[in-house]
């Protein structure tokens, strides 16, 4: 994959994404191949900021592609939904939704294809976008730069299988998350794993970008299989020891200690 980064584009060889702020600290994408036209919306947190970056780029709206049934993902569903616009999502209650999907389901963008992987946790139906051939996966609110979401539906059990899929991806696929949660999200990760170099070199990385007002996101999976907690704590020692594991727990249930550590982090 060849790739660079101006003006919150990263071109691909078969796309473009741009990356929109979106509310306080959501970001939105919009995926767009230049042969056949096709732009999809990756979650739709801010309506108005889509259709003006659209109208500046010259992009036509074919697809909506949400992750989970949030507002702050859906909100814009039905202001985008027009002219042909088909709004894909998991089997939730998702605004306007035309074409329902789960794990393992495969669909058509462009010339190339996303395979859906189920990552519920966060939400029960949570789903992410990969596209193999392009190294890059659309993951919303399930993991984050050094972190994963909150665990409002799903069980440590669930939430762990998902993010397990999540890393047998490729070291060098992009993950696009959801939020700009990165430098509070390093801040507990240092608090469960500051003997781990990479991680040290990778949260001093994260807090002079964001002093710079420069975004984190988005990521390489294989820095975050290095670095990030939620993926580490059948690996880690350091961390099963600082959220209190204990001899004969399951790596779901560290995933839970570690996931309800960073709920009550007041780092």
């Amino acid at each position: 994959m060849s790739s660079s980064s101006t003006n919150n584009n990263i071109d691909t060889t078969a796309f473009t994404v741009a990356q929109l702020p979106c509310l306080d600290d959501n970001y939105g994408y919009l995926i767009h191949d230049p042969k056949t036209g096709d732009t999809a919306a990756v979650d739709t947190p801010d309506a108005s900021v889509y259709e003006k970056e659209l109208t500046n780029r010259g992009w036509k709206l074919s697809h909506i592609f949400n992750t989970h049934h949030h507002w702050d993902h859906t909100g814009g569903n039905l202001e985008l939904k027009k002219d042909g616009v088909k709004i894909y999502g998991p089997s939730e209650n998702i605004p306007g939704c035309d074409v329902p999907l789960n794990g393992g389901d495969v669909i058509d963008f462009g010339n190339k294809q996303a395979t859906i992987i189920d990552v519920g946790g966060h939400t029960k139906g949570h789903i992410a976008y990969h596209f193999p051939t392009e190294h890059t996966v659309f993951v919303g609110d399930s993991l984050f730069a050094l972190g994963c979401g909150k665990m409002f539906e799903g069980t440590p059990s669930q939430f762990w299988a998902s993010l397990k899929r999540l890393r047998e991806l490729p070291d060098e696929t992009i993950v696009y998350c959801a939020h700009e949660y990165t430098q509070s999200n390093a801040k507990f990760a240092m608090s469960v794993e500051s003997g781990n170099p990479k991680l040290v070199a990778r949260a001093e990385e994260i807090y002079a970008k964001r002093q710079r007002g420069e975004r984190t996101v988005p990521s390489l999976m294989g820095v975050e299989k290095e670095t990030n907690p939620f993926l580490r704590g059948d690996i880690s020692e350091e961390i099963r020891k600082n959220v209190g594991a204990v001899d004969g727990d399951t790596d779901d249930v560290i995933f839970g200690k570690v996931r309800k550590a960073k709920d009550t982090f007041r780092g």
